[in-house]
């Protein structure tokens, strides 16, 4: 399982994220994603523990705290689903 952390400040950093969720367990991996062209972090991150006891218990205990100024939300990350919107579909041949 990976946790979703929103809404966090922009001065957040990994080191940040791994003390405050070490506090639950060992964390394995923390992404903080960043916007492609201006090259800063987009606000939230993912953080994945060792095992999904201490998963839960971060969620339950850090969902809603207020850290860094900021009223963090929490939660079990859900699975990217892909939007061929985006990429359009040009495998299919266009009638005009």
């Amino acid at each position: 399982m990976t946790i979703y952390v929103g809404n966090l400040s922009y001065r957040a950093t990994e080191a940040d994220l791994k003390a405050v969720f070490a506090d639950y367990g060992e964390v394995k991996r923390v992404v903080l994603p960043t916007d492609r062209e201006t090259g800063r972090m987009r606000g939230f991150a993912f953080v994945e523990m060792m095992e999904d006891a201490q998963e839960d218990a971060a969620i339950t205990e850090l969902d809603g705290a207020e850290w860094m100024g900021r009223q963090l939300r929490v939660n079990k990350a859900k699975p990217r689903e892909e939007n061929n919107n985006r990429r359009g579909n040009w495998s299919k041949k266009q009638e005009y």
